[in-house]
């Protein structure tokens, strides 16, 4: 009888990760570029000025450009809008600032979430038309969609700015990260929702594929001033 060979574990593991990552639909368009200077980054961001749809994210001369796509956009915004309710509902100060470009010219590093949320510090930033992050603090709260890649290259450039937390969402579920001592671990409920669970959040940005958006939003809605009632 025929023995059949078998992979060595690391190996083992790599081919089904790299299964996995081909298997996954593409949301955004990526380039990595390497050797890549400070000051070539700084003019690149001049030169395409804050019209562009890319977004670019830099760290130790390597600069990541992604050109998101309609399954990434669409998630992301619906994102938006599922907190915005939320707050609404719940009366707490929000400000959204999207993809807001977050540098810093003594570390060296850049970097644009897919979304971005100021909650406790939003006053401390509210009347400031132009956020300009190290000389303002950073967002409570960053989302990061990683549907056809994952975010680990962009999370130290997050935890160099002091963004306390990072939500990350792959298309099937979410998870909330939270900074301590340098780095990002995994928590079960959200330093600037505990009231809000990962599962719910998943399961209305799903739905908005099978009922429409109105129709999902006007769900959560309800959802939310059930809670609401129920902290009062």
């Amino acid at each position: 009888m025929m023995n059949t060979p078998t992979l060595p574990r690391e190996q083992s593991a790599t081919s089904v990760s790299e299964k996995t990552e081909k298997s996954r639909p593409l949301s955004e368009n990526r380039v990595l570029l390497h050797g890549v200077s400070w000051e070539t980054f700084e003019c690149l961001l001049a030169d395409v000025g804050d019209r562009r749809k890319t977004l670019f994210n830099y760290i130790k001369g390597n600069l990541e450009i992604m050109s998101p796509l309609s399954l990434h956009e669409g998630s992301s915004r619906f994102f938006d809008k599922l907190l915005t309710i939320f707050v609404d509902e719940l009366d707490i100060d929000m400000r959204c600032l999207g993809s807001l470009l977050m540098k810093s010219s003594e570390l060296k590093i850049g970097g644009e979430p897919d979304s971005c949320y100021y909650i406790k510090n939003e006053l401390a930033i509210r009347a400031q038309e132009n956020v300009i992050v190290g000389q303002d603090p950073p967002p409570d709260l960053v989302l990061e969609v990683d549907i056809t890649n994952p975010s680990d290259r962009r999370l130290p450039i997050y935890a160099l700015l002091g963004v306390p937390e990072v939500w990350r969402y792959d298309g099937y579920s979410l998870e909330f990260l939270a900074l301590q001592n340098g780095g990002y671990v995994a928590i079960e409920n959200s330093l600037s929702f505990p009231t809000l669970p990962a599962a719910i959040i998943v399961e209305y940005v799903q739905k908005r594929l099978l009922l429409g958006e109105s129709k999902t939003l006007k769900e959560f809605r309800g959802w939310v001033k059930a809670i609401a009632r129920g902290l009062t």
